[in-house]
């Protein structure tokens, strides 16, 4: 079978054309502004996807469509409710609109649901059948795999994993409150705690790396760990211990056989899986008593989400 997977963020829009071994065939992208008109913006996809179609082999039939973008969605309806990098999309019938131009069955989900069911099937998680996948980004995003089966929640709108408050009256989040796992295990949780730890240690090695890479950024106290920063070391440390905190939680809650992590920051690979790793097994009280919880990296990159859009497809 072949299916299209989209994958909506809010800067572009990248598809694909997807076989159900999870190989990708073919791409073709977009740019969109968040100004920009949402059925207009739409419309404009659809002649990409043809073009892209046309130039390509003709004798593929295609099955459906499936699309993962962030936001409110009534995924029944297939109608965007609202999507806060995308505001002129609110309300708009994303499915009913891609299904008219396209002459092809259309299924939405959260962009980071379909981000872990193409894991789950074709990436790090493909031999478990119970997983948890978080994308340790600007924010924290993720989803849950159940018995092979994607859970969302009633109505859909679960699985809010970045979300979970890990430190009563801590920082702000984004959505909000305040001590969210967000706020401090992603990318910009991390680099808050840098900074801050620079503020103090003007002789800090992570003062010389921020320059060499032209900015703070998350890869500073890495670099400079590596390299034996007391001070990093410390921020290091921090990190890895909120990192672990929230992912113990849900090992205990739900007991997969794997955590995948995905995002700019799981890029630091076995350097940072492997503090996790300890603090796990250190620290989990159900570790010794209980099945062990492996740790994997994400390893479709930047294709999970069209590939796991595109089963959503395949799932029907």
């Amino acid at each position: 079978m072949y299916a299209i997977g989209i994958d909506i963020g809010g800067t572009s829009i990248k598809g694909a054309v997807v076989d159900d071994a999870g190989k990708v065939l073919t791409r073709f992208a977009m740019d969109v502004s968040k100004e920009a008109d949402g059925e207009a913006e739409v419309n404009r996809f659809c002649d990409v996807m043809n073009k892209s179609l046309n130039d390509y082999d003709k004798s593929i039939k295609l099955e459906g469509i499936g699309i993962g973008m962030p936001g409110i969605l009534d995924m029944d309806k297939g109608i965007v409710v609202t999507s806060p990098n995308l505001p002129k999309w609110n309300g708009l019938p994303i499915s009913k609109l891609i299904s008219k131009r396209m002459n092809l069955p259309v299924y939405i989900n959260n962009d980071a649901n379909v981000a872990t069911l193409g894991e789950a099937r074709f990436g790090s998680g493909k031999e478990y059948s119970n997983l948890i996948m978080l994308t340790l980004g600007t924010g924290v995003g993720g989803g849950i795999v159940i018995n092979n089966h994607l859970y969302d929640g009633h109505l859909h709108m679960g699985a809010e994993l970045g979300h979970m408050v890990i430190r009563v009256n801590g920082e702000p989040c984004g959505c909000g409150r305040r001590g969210c796992f967000e706020a401090y295990a992603s990318a910009t949780g991390l680099i808050r705690m840098t900074k801050k730890e620079m503020d103090k240690c003007p002789d800090s090695l992570m003062h010389e790396v921020a320059k060499e890479n032209g900015k703070v950024n998350a890869k500073v106290v890495f670099e400079a760990s590596r390299r034996g920063d007391k001070a990093a070391i410390r921020v290091m440390k921090r990190y890895v211990r909120y990192l672990g905190e929230g992912i113990l939680n849900y090992c205990n809650i739900f007991r997969p056989e794997v955590v995948v992590l995905s995002g700019g920051v799981a890029n630091e690979g076995d350097y940072l899986l492997d503090q996790v790793r300890r603090f796990m097994k250190n620290h989990n009280y159900g570790m010794k008593g209980s099945p062990i919880v492996e740790l994997k990296v994400a390893m479709l990159g930047y294709d999970s989400g069209k590939i796991g859009a595109a089963c959503l497809v395949f799932d029907k």
